[in-house]
């Protein structure tokens, strides 16, 4: 699978980045990575809202094995085969990545948010503490 199939596959998804990535591609949309080419196939990024439309195309998650143990990689499932021909529903099926994630981004940020004010809490209380201790 090179650029030049790939741009095509998803032109009607609209503009995309396809960057080398590991020993493939990675494709994103708005700086957002949708999609990984890795080994000759397509594994677009998903949640718990459209892994059972995986599921029922008979897909799997990305999987390699490491150190003698499968890794399974449950964010990215496979394109389904039929669709290699078939650039209108691949558009579908990449909006549906898309948007996942999206969501996904937004749930690492959101984290990140919380772990910071966490730890200026602590910290606020570290310092509050220090200043009793000084102050009696």
């Amino acid at each position: 699978m090179d650029r030049e199939f790939l741009s095509e596959l998803f032109a009607g998804f609209g503009p995309v980045t396809i960057r080398r990535m590991f020993s493939g591609f990675g494709v994103s949309a708005d700086g957002i990575n949708f999609a990984l080419v890795l080994r000759g196939a397509i594994y677009l990024r998903a949640d718990e809202d459209s892994i059972p439309r995986f599921e029922a195309e008979g897909s799997q998650c990305f999987q390699y094995e490491m150190k003698g143990k499968l890794r399974m990689i449950a964010s990215y499932w496979r394109l389904p085969e039929r669709l290699y021909d078939d650039p209108d529903e691949v558009t579908d099926w990449a909006r549906t990545a898309h948007a996942a994630a999206i969501r996904a981004a937004l749930a690492k940020a959101s984290k990140k948010r919380s772990v910071k004010k966490k730890v200026a809490k602590k910290a606020t209380k570290k310092v509050a503490k220090a200043k009793k201790r000084r102050a009696d």
